[in-house]
């Protein structure tokens, strides 16, 4: 995984600041964009016109050059815009998008999980930089590639990671009779360089400092861990997902979010206990008592 470091320099009075990439990120010729409807494709791009005091901007192989408008000077704000330019490109954000018409050769097999309403599509290259689930239609408005499956019939929810898609069906329908379907119709949508996932513009603050989310204390810092580097790995192979949600230090308890295959599963109580559980009981003496999970 490439770790990108950006460099940022602009003279004083200069409307022109350059933010120096240490790897290919752009178009060998260089791109400009005057507004953020010519910025269409280029996600990077769309960001910054985000921020008011952007008047223009150019992308080239290793170069991010912004023009400002005279509402400020760049010595206030420059480092922080190369912080969370630098962020999100290690983040896995886009920086340009791929064409519709350009072809990717593109390869999806289908694989059963130990849940049996839930088949899980595996695709040959990245889809998604992070798993996100949707429970309908209306909650798929910015993933194009989940929206479009829910027009089957017999689609009920959409979990998308790395490079799977997990789709729950209906019982309205057998997995044989339709899993070829389905396979071929996300093969395609990837193969014509449809977009999967648009994702909400990043917020770039200016002169305030970052906050965390979620404020863990050392308890739930440990948990996390433990969920990250022992659990995530084996229920991501079976095309679900684990989240955190909240830990009771009276009760002893913890409480997680199922996601994908995970959620609905006949052999998830026995997962949580026998495995989840035993394991943070095991690693953790005397925190832990019981975990159970908030969606099932």
């Amino acid at each position: 995984m490439k770790i990108f470091k950006l460099t940022a320099k602009s003279k004083k009075g200069d409307h022109w600041a350059h933010f120096e990439v240490d790897h290919v990120i752009g178009p060998k010729e260089i791109a400009h964009f005057k507004n953020i409807d010519e910025a269409k494709g280029a996600p990077l791009i769309q960001q910054l016109f985000y921020l008011p005091f952007v008047k223009s901007v150019s992308l080239s192989e290793t170069t991010i050059t912004v023009e400002r408008f005279d509402i400020l000077e760049w010595g206030e704000v420059i480092e922080e815009v190369k912080e969370q330019l630098q962020s999100y490109l290690n983040e896995g954000g886009l920086v340009l998008e791929v064409q519709r018409n350009e072809k990717i050769p593109v390869s999806v097999y289908a694989e059963s999980t130990p849940n049996p309403s839930v088949m899980k599509f595996v695709a040959n290259k990245p889809l998604v930089t992070h798993s996100v689930e949707f429970k309908n239609i209306d909650e798929a408005k910015n993933a194009p590639l989940a929206k479009e499956l829910f027009h089957l019939p017999f689609v009920k929810e959409v979990f998308l990671d790395a490079n799977y898609v997990s789709i729950t069906k209906f019982e309205i329908s057998e997995w044989e009779d339709v899993v070829m379907e389905v396979r071929e119709f996300i093969r395609a949508f990837i193969e014509d360089g449809n977009v999967i996932l648009s994702e909400a513009p990043i917020s770039i603050e200016i002169n305030k400092e970052n906050q965390t989310l979620v404020d863990l204390n050392s308890t739930e810092q440990q948990i996390v861990s433990i969920l990250d580097e022992y659990i995530k790995p084996a229920v991501a192979s079976d095309g679900g997902n684990i989240m955190f949600d909240s830990y009771d230090e009276a009760e002893k308890e913890v409480k997680v979010i199922l996601q994908g295959a995970c959620s609905g599963c006949p052999s998830s109580t026995f997962t949580l206990k026998n495995g989840i559980e035993t394991m943070l009981k095991e690693m953790m003496p005397g925190k832990i008592e019981n975990v159970v999970a908030v969606n099932g």
